[in-house]
């Protein structure tokens, strides 16, 4: 007697539901894709500015929040960075890298979403659009799962792939939060990570549009958690850039789940020089009697000779000397979702099996990608995860 095949049915045709589906289409199941947006995808083609970082180099657990590495590490040792490259590699794609960061050759995520589709094509992978799911039940030998406009589609397990709540508008909207609770699971309060923050300062709306290499701490309530250095971008709401990135997660968490927080950047904006070597510098420039509104010249771009009032004593060298090297910013909180490259939160992973996946809450359900409490760091992680956990996930046979 055959065994019959099991009909699995993925929520979210993103990074992890894509190779979910072709990892358990492999397996020999039959597979079904519902998405609610009409193209699958959208978010691949919107990571790493276009290029699509899929992968780094230097890939473990580390690079990923504390609560998530222990189900990091069980997934990786199964679908790890070699793993991942030769998947894309036997999928036809040319990578190259950039440092330790995995890119197409062709520097277009368009190139990475194609030979996935030429993939799901080849298998026969369908992929229903326009399908919100609302509501999963049981059924008999699995399950009933609704949609918003009253569709329903019957299987055997369902691989939940509805990502996080970044980027809202190519797909990812938290409804995922929704059914990993109606099954009984803890979400982890989800706030925007990899965000630009928002500085009530002057002198941020007078450097506007500038960028420069700086250093920059975070203090949460007045202690230091963390320090970056990297592209610091001033705006009309404040600061933006790799290095806000780099270390915005602490401090959105910090807003968005803590009463009472303060946090705070200390930024230096000369790196490239220690404060005695800028001290002389601007008191030799002083003596020389070039003009106040020329000191920094040559040291920073020409916008914060006049963001800084003009130096009118000796004496104020000391005080520009401080302002350049440890310039401090309130942070009154961070853009919004569709700013947000990560998500940090989700499905608490000590209610997932650690070996499969799937829910402890609700046999026959999986959990894969950024709807699970997993974020990483900049340079590949994130996207790394998605494409580890989906082909995990899709092993539930």
């Amino acid at each position: 007697m055959h065994k019959q095949k099991e009909s699995i049915l993925i929520v979210g045709a993103g990074a992890s539901g894509i190779v979910a589906a072709i990892s358990a289409k492999r397996c020999g199941a039959d597979v079904l894709i519902v998405e609610r947006m009409a193209q699958p995808g959208r978010k691949i083609l919107a990571c790493g500015a276009g290029r699509c970082n899929l992968l780094n180099n230097h890939l473990d657990e580390s690079f990923y929040n504390e609560a998530a590495r222990p189900l990091v590490r069980s997934v990786l040792s199964r679908f790890g960075r070699t793993a991942i490259n030769d998947f894309f590699s036997d999928l036809g794609l040319v990578m190259y890298a950039e440092g330790d960061r995995i890119f197409p050759v062709t520097n277009q995520s368009s190139s990475v979403l194609q030979v996935l589709s030429v993939e799901m094509k080849r298998l026969g992978i369908v992929i229903r659009p326009d399908f919100d799911v609302m509501h999963i039940e049981g059924a008999a030998n699995g399950f009933a799962v609704r949609a918003s406009n009253g569709a329903a589609v019957q299987c055997t397990k369902i691989i939940v792939a509805s990502g996080g709540k970044s980027y809202p508008d190519l797909g990812s909207n938290g409804s995922g939060f929704v059914l990993a609770r109606s099954l009984g699971h803890s979400v982890v309060e989800p706030v925007p990570a990899a965000v630009p923050l928002i500085v009530k300062d002057a002198f941020c709306h007078a450097l506007q549009g500038q960028r420069i290499v700086a250093q920059v701490q975070v203090l949460i309530n007045g202690r230091k958690v963390c320090s970056q250095e990297g592209d610091l971008l001033f705006t009309r709401y404040g600061v933006s850039g790799t290095a806000i990135f780099d270390v915005s997660r602490h401090i959105s968490i910090a807003l968005h789940r803590r009463s009472g927080c303060t946090a705070e950047l200390v930024v230096d904006m000369v790196p490239f020089m220690q404060s005695g070597v800028l001290k002389n510098e601007l008191a030799r420039r002083f003596k020389k009697g070039i003009p106040e509104t020329d000191m920094l010249s040559g040291i920073l771009p020409d916008k914060f000779n006049r963001a800084y009032k003009p130096l009118s004593r000796r004496d104020a060298i000391d005080g520009l000397v401080a302002g350049l090297k440890a310039r401090k910013f309130s942070v009154s909180g961070t853009r919004s979702w569709n700013e947000a490259e990560f998500t940090a939160g989700g499905v608490a992973t000590d209610e997932i099996d650690h070996a499969t996946l799937e829910s402890k809450m609700k046999r026959g359900v999986y959990f894969c990608g950024e709807v699970l409490d997993v974020d990483g760091k900049r340079g590949g992680y994130n996207l790394a995860w998605a494409w580890a956990s989906g082909f995990a996930a899709g092993l539930a046979q």
